[in-house]
C-alpha cells in the first residue's frame, strides 16, 4: 500500500463514520428528551401523518364530551323546574279540594281562587326561564317557527340535537327537548288532550290552562275538573321522563366518548412515543461508537506523522 500526504483515505473514512456516529447519537439524545420516536416528519412521515389525525380526533371528542356536560346540566336544571311545576300543581289541586268544602263560605272560596291564580302566573314565569341565554321551555315547535308547539305531537315538537362522536353533524346525536310546559298545562276539559297554549290563553273551546301571562288571563278553580288536575300532573311527569331518558342518553354517550378518547390517546402513543428502553441501548451503543471513531481518527491523522520519519 503505497504512503501518501495529500490524501488521508483512513482518516476520510473514519471522519464519515465519526459524522455519522455523532448524528445518530444526537437524534438519540433528542428522542429520549423529547420522550417521542417522530422528532421530525422524515423519522416516520406516515406515522406522523396518522398520529396528527388521531390527535385530531382526539380535540373533538374533548370538545363533544364538554357539549354533553353542558346538554347534562341544562337537563338537570330543567327538571329541577319540572319538579317545581309538579309541587305547584300538587297545590293547586289542594286548593280545588279546600275550596269544594261545603263548610268554607264565599270569602274563603274567593282566597283560595286568588292563591290559584297567583299560581298561574308563578307557572307561566317558570315556563320563561332560559340557561345560558337559551329557552328551556318551548312554545313554537323551532325557533324560527311561529307553529305553536303541542305537547305529545313530535312534529310539533321542539328539540336540539347534541352531537355525541368526533364526526359532528354526520355522527351519531342526541336530541334534548325544550319541554313544551306550557302546551301541557293546556288541556281539552272534553278530551283531555294537550292543547296549544294560545287556544288556552284565550280560553275558548273547553280549553283550561294552568298557566297564565297575566291576572287577565286566569281562570277559576270552578273552571277546572279533578281529572284535569290529574292529567296536567301526568303530563309533567312525562315531561319529567322524557327529560331522564335525554340524560340517561347523554350519560352513556359521555361515557363511550371517554373510552374513544383513551383508545386513540393510546393509538397515537403507539405510533409517537419512544420506547425508552430500546432508545437508551441506541444511545449506549452510539455513544461508544462517537468515542471510538473519534480515537480512530485521531491515529488516522497521525499516520502522516510516518512521512515526517522517512523525510528527515
Amino acid at each position: 500500500m503505497p504512503l501518501t500526504i495529500n490524501t488521508n483515505s483512513a482518516a476520510a473514512a473514519a471522519n464519515y463514520h465519526l459524522s455519522r456516529n455523532q448524528a445518530s447519537l444526537q437524534k438519540s439524545l433528542t428522542k429520549l428528551s423529547s420522550g417521542s420516536r417522530i422528532v421530525q416528519p422524515i423519522d416516520d412521515a406516515g406515522g406522523l401523518a396518522v398520529a396528527m389525525k388521531l390527535e385530531s380526533a382526539v380535540v373533538r371528542l374533548n370538545g363533544a364530551q364538554k357539549n354533553v356536560q353542558n346538554a347534562t346540566s341544562f337537563l338537570e336544571v330543567q327538571d329541577g323546574v319540572l319538579s317545581s311545576a309538579g309541587k305547584i300543581l300538587n297545590r293547586m289541586i289542594e286548593l280545588k279540594g279546600l275550596s269544594d268544602d261545603v263548610m268554607k263560605n264565599a270569602s274563603d272560596t274567593e282566597n283560595y281562587n286568588r292563591e290559584f291564580k297567583d299560581l298561574q302566573e308563578q307557572i307561566f314565569d317558570m315556563a320563561a326561564l332560559k340557561f345560558n341565554g337559551v329557552s328551556m321551555f318551548a312554545q313554537f315547535s323551532s325557533e324560527a317557527s311561529n307553529a305553536e308547539g303541542v305537547f305529545g305531537n313530535a312534529g310539533l315538537d321542539n328539540t336540539v340535537s347534541v352531537y355525541v362522536s368526533a364526526d359532528g353533524s354526520t355522527g351519531p346525536t342526541v336530541s334534548v327537548s325544550k319541554s313544551m310546559l306550557l302546551s301541557a298545562l293546556t288541556i281539552n276539559a272534553s278530551t283531555l288532550a294537550a292543547a296549544k297554549f294560545s287556544d288556552g290563553a284565550t280560553g275558548g273551546n273547553n280549553i283550561n290552562s294552568f298557566a297564565a301571562a297575566n291576572s287577565g288571563a286566569t281562570i277559576n278553580l270552578s273552571d277546572i275538573s279533578v281529572g284535569v288536575f290529574t292529567q296536567a300532573i301526568q303530563n309533567i311527569a312525562t315531561l319529567r321522563a322524557d327529560n331522564g331518558g335525554s340524560m340517561s342518553r347523554l350519560r352513556f354517550a359521555g361515557e363511550e366518548m371517554g373510552k374513544q378518547e383513551t383508545n386513540l390517546i393510546a393509538a397515537k402513543g403507539r405510533i409517537t412515543d419512544v420506547d425508552i428502553a430500546a432508545e437508551s441501548t441506541r444511545l449506549a451503543k452510539y455513544n461508544v461508537l462517537v468515542q471510538a471513531s473519534a480515537s480512530m481518527l485521531a491515529q488516522a491523522n497521525s499516520s502522516a506523522d510516518i512521512a515526517l520519519m522517512l523525510l528527515r
